[in-house]
């Protein structure tokens, strides 16, 4: 089923209000890392917000920096197909910082 787009505005702020800290700082390093070249000048720093709002509930099922990796690289494929998003090897450093942010979130 699809969503509307004032659903999936509002599941956005949903999560924002509940990972706050962790959503500002995953979405920021996608922007800093940039995998999709779409981010410019400081001026569209919420670019990767989508992409992050898809990524933390599924935080919860990974165990090691590869889990994040696989599902870093599954969300890029949904987000922007397979051929763009390219493979799982160009998100290791992401997935390895965006590990470090949920265990520091996590307290481990």
């Amino acid at each position: 089923m699809r969503r509307t787009r004032e659903e999936t505005l509002q599941e956005r702020r949903q999560l924002k209000a509940e990972y706050q800290q962790l959503f500002d700082g995953v979405s920021a390093l996608l922007f800093r890392h940039d995998p999709m070249g779409i981010a410019f000048d400081n001026e569209n720093t919420d670019e990767y917000d989508h992409e992050t709002g898809t990524l933390l509930p599924r935080l919860v099922t990974c165990n090691s920096s590869s889990d994040v990796l696989r599902v870093v690289h599954e969300e890029f494929c949904r987000w922007f197909g397979p051929k763009t998003a390219g493979s799982p090897e160009q998100y290791t450093q992401i997935a390895d910082e965006v590990w470090q942010l949920w265990q520091a979130r996590s307290g481990r």
